[in-house]
């Protein structure tokens, strides 16, 4: 494994960059990263239409959600490169016709987690922000959407390790990712695939197992801060 390290080190952490495209683990993680900050935001909007009073939102996100999560991933990645240029009429670059995949699925999975969490939440909040005269979006965004987000860190991590896996079917079309480089290294060394794809599945252990162990950091971070609110008021 060294040897493989040793000679194809670069091209495995950034490809051929700066003399051709960015990939690699670097792409691996730009991917990741950028499809999750995409995610996020339109996750909790179909959260918010989903647990929301509004019936035609609620029912079209529901639509949305049951659709994306009955197609695998890799259908979804065939329609955007093949069928999505064909739409617009215009070309686009593999790696951006990846993330917008990713996205699209990501976003009716985390949806479901972060409405999940506003379902959780005791209905009294609700009611007591009412009670105050306090309209939709103060109590959403200012009462319900904190602790909902908070609940359910472990899920949004679990889904940012999971978007890392699901990133690595961007070989399939290309996309110069961790996968495709190691695809390209197994390709010059033939009798090496043990060894290369052992490579690979110790990159991925490493990079989730970090991402799970930070997630648990942060929660005790954010439960103690909590906590000291909570003595500090009582005892005031």
């Amino acid at each position: 494994m060294l040897d493989i390290l040793q000679e194809y080190g670069v091209l495995l952490l950034i490809g051929e960059y700066p003399h051709g495209k960015l990939g690699g683990l670097a792409m691996t993680l730009i991917i990741s990263f950028v499809s999750l900050i995409v995610t996020f935001p339109c996750a909790i909007l179909i959260a918010l239409a989903r647990t929301g009073k509004n019936k035609p939102l609620k029912r079209l996100a529901s639509g949305f959600v049951h659709c994306v999560r009955a197609i695998p991933l890799l259908m979804l990645i065939f329609w955007a490169y093949f069928a999505l240029p064909v739409v617009i009429g215009i070309p686009i670059d593999a790696t951006y016709t990846l993330i917008i995949a990713i996205v699209i699925y990501q976003t009716a999975y985390l949806g479901e987690i972060i409405a999940s969490g506003i379902e959780g939440l005791p209905k009294g909040q609700m009611e007591a922000a009412e009670a105050l005269g306090l309209g939709y979006i103060p109590t959403t965004f200012r009462i319900l959407l904190p602790q909902a987000l908070f609940n359910v860190i472990p899920g949004i991590v679990n889904q940012l390790t999971t978007i890392i896996k699901e990133s690595s079917l961007g070989s399939i079309i290309a996309v110069p990712e961790l996968s495709y480089a190691m695809l390209q290294v197994n390709s010059n060394e033939v009798t090496k695939p043990l060894q290369i794809f052992g490579i690979l599945a110790a990159t991925y252990f490493v990079l989730c197992f970090a991402l799970s162990q930070a997630t648990g950091v942060l929660e005790r971070r954010i439960s103690n801060r909590r906590t000291g609110r909570v003595v500090v008021g009582a005892v005031a």
